[in-house]
């Protein structure tokens, strides 16, 4: 079967992550700093006390890294789970929807207005405040069993960043300010679908992510809030051990079961775009990131 070969170790894992509300609230950082800071050309400010990289299970409430829009050339360390400068009171939005109050029964083919731009926590970030949120892997559950049947969801090269917002509160009691982020969420491609689940990050293409970044009008911005494409992506089950938020050890990455897509599927896919990218032999093509039969 497809594993998401993941090369930090003597054996290749899998990958955990756990949704609220059937939404992406969990990922996975698998990666040493130094392989960040290579792939997206930037320098990491030092991890504070309480961040554990790699890890297996992050959800809202840990400190992850990320990429500012203010601050292209350093990764810094922010809160998963949002909150609006304007609140009274600490909050973790992890998700925006990016078709605000639109799409009610979420209808995978709309392509109506993005309503995030009028929802009063994220119509200010989105214009200015965007991130790129680092992560190599997410996990999904259908709509129904959410994690008491999930799914590890990858694509074909990693890490990858979601596309993000973010903003800063402070704690009227402490005066402390706290830096926070959510991940933009759309409609779902065929992969999770299949999976059952109604909703997907936004997976920016490489190209796009310093595009992300920058101060573009806010219709470019809002034009990159498309599902990532179907042919990029595979899944595959994991034991839904990894519900529980303090889990974190690379057993919960193991496969119990099939790839969504049959391998030979994906091996024709991956074959076709290697041609046309002028990769012919297998030796050539893209290590880092790659699927691989084991």
């Amino acid at each position: 079967m497809f594993i998401f070969e993941l090369k930090v170790s003597i054996f290749p894992i899998a990958l955990h992550l756990t949704t609220f509300e059937g939404m992406c609230g969990r990922y996975v950082l698998i990666e040493k700093l130094e392989a960040y800071e290579q792939r997206f050309h930037a320098k990491a400010f030092p991890a504070p006390p309480r961040v554990v990289l790699p890890h297996f299970n992050l959800g809202p409430g840990a400190l992850a890294p990320v990429i500012l829009n203010t601050d292209p050339n350093h990764i810094r360390w922010l809160r998963f789970g949002m909150t609006p400068f304007w609140a009274k009171k600490s909050m973790l939005l992890f998700n925006a929807r990016s078709e605000g109050d639109h799409n009610s029964d979420d209808n995978p083919g709309f392509r109506g207005a993005r309503g995030i731009i009028t929802k009063p926590a994220f119509r200010k970030p989105i214009r200015s405040q965007r991130c790129l949120v680092i992560a190599d892997a997410f996990i999904e559950g259908p709509k129904q069993e959410k994690l008491d049947k999930p799914y590890l969801v990858f694509i074909q090269r990693r890490p990858f960043a979601f596309a993000g917002i973010w903003d800063e509160w402070a704690d009227p009691e402490t005066g402390e300010i706290i830096s926070s982020f959510a991940i933009i969420t759309t409609t779902p491609n065929t992969v999770l679908q299949k999976i059952g689940h109604h909703r997907s990050p936004v997976i920016l293409h490489e190209n796009n992510e310093r595009r992300w970044l920058q101060d573009i009008p806010l219709s470019e911005v809002t034009a990159l809030l498309d599902p990532y494409p179907a042919t990029g992506m595979n899944a595959y089950p994991l034991d839904k051990r990894i519900k529980h938020p303090r889990e974190n050890d690379p057993t919960l990455l193991n496969p119990v079961g099939p790839s969504v897509v049959p391998e030979k599927e994906l091996r024709i896919v991956q074959d076709l775009k290697l041609q046309g990218m002028g990769y012919t032999k297998r030796d050539d093509r893209p290590q880092q990131g790659s699927l691989e039969l084991l």
